[in-house]
């Protein structure tokens, strides 16, 4: 099975409370030491208008927004298919997004 890879989107299972769903990919590869896992951000469609919900406009995905809140780990078995890529732009947007919401605001 392929291994997810910075700024692909993959559908994940996010377990039972978290159902399945897509979500990009912001680890760099590990490598054969580490742990097999994937730091990612969720993609959701029910919108709150929060400014972490990070909106980008791909063709295979539902409107939506990546919820930068919602930044979490999994072991790569959890990756079920990859769905597409971000183009540079738009990963730059959610990782933007990602660094405000860890309290790193980067200089203009």
């Amino acid at each position: 099975m392929p291994i997810p890879r910075r700024g692909e989107v993959w559908l994940i299972d996010f377990g039972l409370a978290g159902k399945t769903r897509p979500a990009l990919v912001i680890s760099v590869a590990f490598g054969d030491q580490d742990r097999a896992l994937i730091t990612v951000v969720p993609h959701t469609t029910t919108l709150r208008g929060s400014p972490f919900e990070i909106a980008v406009r791909v063709p295979f995905l539902k409107p939506g927004a990546f919820l930068v809140q919602g930044v979490t780990s999994f072991p790569t078995v959890r990756a079920l298919h990859r769905l597409g890529s971000l183009q540079a732009e738009a990963f730059d947007k959610v990782f933007g997004g990602l660094l405000r919401w860890l309290g790193h605001f980067r200089e203009e």
